[in-house]
């Protein structure tokens, strides 16, 4: 009697297909739900997805940061006052500084935030809460609590809101970011340190990896692509503001779980970091068209990401 063989799926591959699954879960669901109280099905038509694409770049770079942290281990919680001070400061200083200032904010937030981890051996989680509060702190001193009132240059706002042969310049920005992490994870020796630091931290020094650089720079990036994030996403609003940054961290975190990267470090593909993006962005527009409140999101958003965790778990104890 004939038998099916059904191609074997690796670990690091089965929570990219499950997550693909709900893609379309989403999007049929979303599909029925619009065509019973609106009378069309606006998921499925390129513009509404392209729209999407547009407003999930912003989460897409700031998650593409907080994989290579996650990788490691430790957790970057100062995400949403990096992109808020990189945005600020680049919409104050303006011309062609803008971009500079918001990058190099990035770049110093890593670099302290690395540094206390690395070398402090502080835990990751309580560091970066307190560099998220300074930040926080020094933005509420800059603009005296209020309002910013400076405006996103024109290149922020071409980079964030225009298109080019009808697609999102947003989305040339976050697949050429997502390319450069993609292929330094997979094709550097960096990369490769990253994964067996966030496997075994003590194990990869012993072999002669430089463990304390591999921390720093994998905060580095994660600051640089908060800062990327928060300036485009003041040329999107065209203007910076109190707070911008706080509707991202937690999905930036669910997309990096959802994707299948392990909360505890050392395993994870980038492409699953993408389709959880992909994943956050569809379910978060749906929420929106069905008009759920901002606190149910965010409690949508944080039983994913411990149904994931303890999906993963068993697969551990399974396959171990």
């Amino acid at each position: 009697m004939a038998t099916l063989n059904l191609p074997h799926l690796k670990s690091d591959d089965l929570p990219i297909v499950i997550a693909a699954g709900f893609i379309l879960v989403i999007l049929a669901a979303g599909t029925a739900y619009t065509l019973s109280t609106l009378g069309t099905a606006p998921l499925l038509t390129p513009n509404y997805l392209l729209t999407q694409l547009q407003t999930g770049a912003f989460l897409g770079i700031v998650a593409c940061g907080m994989m290579t942290v996650i990788l490691l281990g430790h957790i970057d919680l100062s995400i949403p006052w990096t992109m808020t001070a990189a945005a600020m400061m680049a919409t104050t200083i303006g011309g062609p500084g803008a971009i500079p200032t918001g990058l190099a904010i990035g770049l110093i937030v890593g670099l302290v935030n690395g540094f206390g981890v690395a070398y402090l051996r502080i835990p990751s989680m309580i560091f970066t809460l307190g560099v998220d509060s300074v930040m926080r702190g020094l933005m509420v001193a800059h603009t005296g609590g209020f309002a910013p009132q400076d405006t996103a240059t024109d290149l922020m706002r071409y980079l964030a809101a225009e298109k080019v042969l009808g697609v999102p310049v947003a989305v040339f920005v976050w697949a050429a970011i997502s390319i450069v992490i993609s292929a330094v994870l997979a094709r550097t020796s960096f990369g490769k340190a990253i994964y067996a630091t966030g496997n075994r931290e003590a194990a990869a020094y012993l072999s002669g990896i430089r463990t304390r650089w591999i921390i720093v720079g994998a905060f580095v990036i994660s600051g640089l692509c908060a800062a990327s994030a928060g300036m485009l996403l003041a040329g999107y609003s065209n203007k910076a503001y109190q707070g911008m940054g706080n509707a991202y961290l937690l999905p930036a975190i669910a997309a990096v779980v959802i994707g299948g990267t392990n909360i505890l470090g050392g395993r994870g593909r980038f492409i699953g970091t993408l389709v959880g993006v992909i994943l956050i962005v569809l379910l978060n527009s749906v929420l929106s068209i069905a008009q759920m409140p901002e606190a149910g999101r965010q409690i949508i958003y944080g039983l994913v990401i411990i149904v994931m965790l303890l999906v993963y778990g068993r697969t551990t104890r399974v396959t171990s």
